[in-house]
């Protein structure tokens, strides 16, 4: 085997493939990637067998999940940690997104919502609360930049008014056309407000955001070309194998007794972001706790300023009707309180592993509503 230096221009195959068979060697969770044709398969074979198809559909994301965090670290080891947790919530909302799409050429404009609004919930609670809590039964306190979290955690709260506003505008008036027209101008101004958020934290004071935890190499990252044709392979895997998830996911729930509330808001929302969560566990681990939170509520404020925002101007082109930006009474709810919890958690710029705890905490209580909801609400 031969050394590469940081410069240089490519890596032999057999490094590469070399790189990637000691993965599958050392993490023994990847087995679970014979699944993935299995699913495929499967779906041509037999499409009506929702339940299997639901099971192990969950089960290929797994090891998919592993191999894109292990990518997205090596890609991220290059070009630092904000650039790093951007690149990872943007590859990682692919998978929400096709979930989403998928829902909106059906013209389940529920299930998109509940989508949306579980994954700002799950990313903000439980992925955020479970980085806190499995990095500190680790280390006994980690320190993150505060600026880099409470910048992300104002963009959410901004993105949870916007939608918060065509919500309670509609109890007023709900003449369809008011509301589209709301919701077309809020998307426009979210886009706006996005793209103007990454120019600021990536060029114009690219220096607030840098890195406060210092790392542990405990491994030594894939070389950057492995780490980034890796990503890209495994991420449209991860988009097939959603696609086959949303088709089983609602007879599935059935057969296993969810509300169709808790599969879009819980169940959707953990698998879409399996992929994301993996990568802030691990990084949290490894006490690279700026890079957790980076994914995680940098992948909230994503989700609700760019992925919400593109689906209502896609809504025009792909949906039945166009979609709204109107959510029901308690998601809304569950978004402000989970927006206003990760502002409390992220205020200090350290953690320990009860800070998780209370996070995960208010993620229990919001998976029990949904769970017990009867199967008509919410309407």
């Amino acid at each position: 085997m031969h050394n590469f230096e940081e410069g240089s221009a490519a890596v032999p195959p057999r490094s590469a493939f070399g790189a990637v068979i000691a993965e599958l060697r050392r993490t023994p969770l990847l087995a679970l990637i014979a699944v993935v044709p299995v699913v495929f398969l499967l779906e041509r074979v037999s499409p009506e067998a929702h339940t299997l198809l639901f099971v192990l559909s969950v089960a290929a994301i797994v090891p998919l999940a592993a191999l894109l965090s292990r990518a997205t670290e090596a890609v991220a080891a290059k070009t630092g940690d904000a650039v790093g947790g951007l690149l990872n919530a943007t590859l990682g909302n692919l998978t929400e997104l096709v979930i989403a799409l998928a829902a909106l050429q059906a013209g389940q404009y529920l299930l998109v919502k509940a989508s949306i609004a579980g994954a700002i919930v799950t990313n903000t609670l439980f992925m955020l609360g479970g980085a806190f809590l499995v990095g500190g039964l680790k280390h006994h306190l980690q320190e993150f930049n505060r600026v880099n979290a409470r910048f992300q955690a104002s963009l959410l709260f901004l993105a949870t008014i916007a939608i918060l506003v065509p919500s309670l505008i509609s109890e007023v008036d709900r003449a369809p056309a008011f509301s589209q027209q709301l919701s077309l101008g809020l998307a426009i101004l979210l886009i706006t407000v996005y793209a103007l958020g990454m120019l600021f934290s990536l060029r114009t004071h690219r220096e607030l955001f840098a890195s406060s935890s210092h790392a542990e190499e405990e491994e030594k990252p894939w070389p950057l070309p492995v780490g980034t044709v890796v990503l890209i392979v495994v991420t449209l895997l991860v988009a097939m194998v959603s696609e086959i998830f949303v088709g089983s996911v609602q007879v599935a729930a059935q057969h296993l007794g969810m509300t169709p509330a808790f599969v879009g808001f819980i169940v959707v929302a953990l698998v879409g972001g399996a992929a994301e969560m993996t990568s802030a566990f691990s990084a949290a681990r490894a006490n690279r706790l700026d890079l957790s939170v980076s994914i995680a509520l940098g992948s909230a404020a994503q989700i609700a300023l760019f992925v919400a925002p593109v689906l209502v101007l896609v809504s025009y082109f792909v949906g039945p009707e166009p979609m709204s930006l109107q959510f029901w009474p308690g998601a809304v709810a569950m978004m402000l309180v989970a927006t206003m919890a990760a502002t409390l958690l992220s205020n200090g710029g350290r953690a320990a592993w009860y800070a998780g705890v209370m996070a995960l905490a208010v993620y229990a209580i919001f998976g029990l509503t949904l769970f017990l909801l009867p199967p008509g609400a919410p309407s």
